[in-house]
Formats: structure tokens, sequence, C-alpha cells
């Protein structure tokens, strides 16, 4: 873990390490579409982004927390109510289908719907049909929101979907690999811990920077 701490300055700092590892001129001819499952992950999207002229958004979800433990995630949910379950952890605390699917709905209305109007101005997430898709993120503890992503992404029927991420768990890494056609990563991590403290700046996103990013990117 020790090994592994602050080892980027900061979202830019990541971003310009990826670029180094993602083939951008396919990326370019291509069109790629470069699609954040997080804050951090528009921002690090932006920077990769520069001045080409592909697509960048977010795709938005919510965690579904256990009745009894709100720190423990069972399940996630996407603006596309795409909803992929920890059946582990489900069975582990007995938790009943019902809830899962009870709050996964109340996310949706309450939280993600707020979002796509806030920040996309009640427009509803593209589809991906036939397209290229690159998913971005500035990190991942559990796997879960890309999941959440892939789920969504793929019942679209996309042409290729990539992912780049600097940092991911390497058993996080593993089981994503299957999914998708290529992941651009700087650093895989056995004891991965959480993902802030592999920045040395960390800053959380406001909501002024996700609209000012996604007003520029129309």
């Amino acid at each position: 873990m020790q090994k592994y701490k602050e080892i980027l300055l900061n979202r830019q700092d990541a971003a310009k390490k990826l670029l180094d590892i993602i083939p951008m001129q396919k990326f370019k001819d291509e069109n790629w579409n470069i699609i954040a499952i997080s804050k951090g992950g528009l921002e690090i999207g932006a920077f990769i982004k520069g001045r080409f002229r592909n697509r960048l958004d977010i795709l938005f979800s919510e965690p579904i927390m256990a009745p009894n433990n709100s720190e423990c995630e069972v399940a996630r949910v996407s603006e596309t109510e795409e909803i992929v379950l920890n059946e582990e952890l489900i069975n582990s605390f007995e938790i009943q289908y019902d809830y899962i699917y009870g709050e996964a709905h109340r996310k949706h209305e309450e939280d993600i719907l707020s979002y796509i109007y806030q920040y996309r101005k009640g427009n509803p997430f593209p589809n991906m049909q036939n397209e290229v898709v690159l998913l971005l993120d500035d990190g991942s503890e559990t796997g879960s929101k890309f999941t959440t992503a892939l789920k969504t992404i793929l019942t679209q029927k996309p042409k290729a979907v990539y992912i780049a991420v600097p940092v991911v768990p390497t058993d996080v890494l593993e089981v994503l690999e299957s999914f998708v056609d290529d992941i651009y990563f700087l650093y895989d991590i056995d004891d991965y811990v959480e993902t802030a403290l592999y920045y040395k700046d960390f800053d959380e996103i406001r909501d002024e920077q996700i609209e000012k990013i996604l007003e520029e990117n129309k």
C-alpha cells in the first residue's frame, strides 16, 4: 500500500499519463465516446478530450446500501435503471430483493433524476448503439460503478467498449477484463485501500465544475 501512496499528483497528472497508453490516433479516427462514471472521471475525461471533437458525457449511478449498514454497498442502479447486485453480500445479510428493487426505484427517482436535470438539463443518456465507448473513472474500490456502467452500455449494443482508469485493484481488473475490448490503466494494486490515497491532490469536484465541463462539451 505504502508503495503506491500519492503515486499521482492530481487528476490532470493521471490524465496525462493515460494519454501515453491510450491509442490516441484510434481514439480520434474511430470517434470514441468518452463516458465518465463519476465526477472525478469527468474531470479526467475533459483533460483527455482536450481539443478533440469526441463526445464527452457522464453516466449517473447510485449505490444501494444494506438496510442495517449505511456504509456497505450491496447493489447499484444506473440512470437507465439497470441494476447490478452483489449476490454474496445480499445473501450474507439475508436482504430481501423487494428491498433492493424498492431502493433502486427510490434512488433513481430522488437522486439520479435530479442529477440528470441539474447537469444534463433533463436530457437522457445518449444511445451508444454501434458506437465505440471509453468508460472513465479516477479509480475503483470495488468495480461496482464500472460493472453497472458496463451493463447499461452493453445492453445498447455498442461496437466496442474500453476502460481507462489510473489505479485499479488487481482483482477488479481481472473481472473487468472479461467484459471489455481493452483496459488502459497505470497501476493495478493488490492491497487497494481507497482511491484518494493514491493522489497527492484529490479535491472534491464542485457542481459548477461539472456543469461547465458538460456545457462546453455539448
